[in-house]
């Protein structure tokens, strides 16, 4: 019986060195290589192009400034039902 014992011992060492081992680090190289291009970008002159964007921009901070107001005013409300309710619910215990 003390064969066996001493024998299931090592399978269970041996197993446990095995597990413990940590997998090696792979290291994958890049799919593409980096290419530095000696161009650099072209900047139009295109003033038509310019300003159309220029104008479309001040449109689109418009509309966000009128988002923002209808927003803070929803939160204004939002607050003033908060505390309504909360009143709501110290007289109902109080009742």
């Amino acid at each position: 019986m003390r064969p066996i014992t001493l024998s299931l011992l090592g399978i269970l060492a041996v197993a446990g060195i095995l597990t413990a081992q940590s997998p090696k680090t792979v290291i994958v190289p890049a799919a593409t290589p980096v290419v530095k291009s000696s161009q650099e970008p072209v900047a139009s002159d295109n003033s038509a192009s310019l300003q159309a964007a220029l104008r479309m921009l001040k449109e689109m901070k418009a509309a966000n400034v009128e988002t923002l107001q209808k927003q803070a005013a929803t939160l204004e409300q939002l607050d003033e039902l908060e505390k309504a309710a909360d009143q709501l619910k110290i007289f109902a215990k109080r009742g």
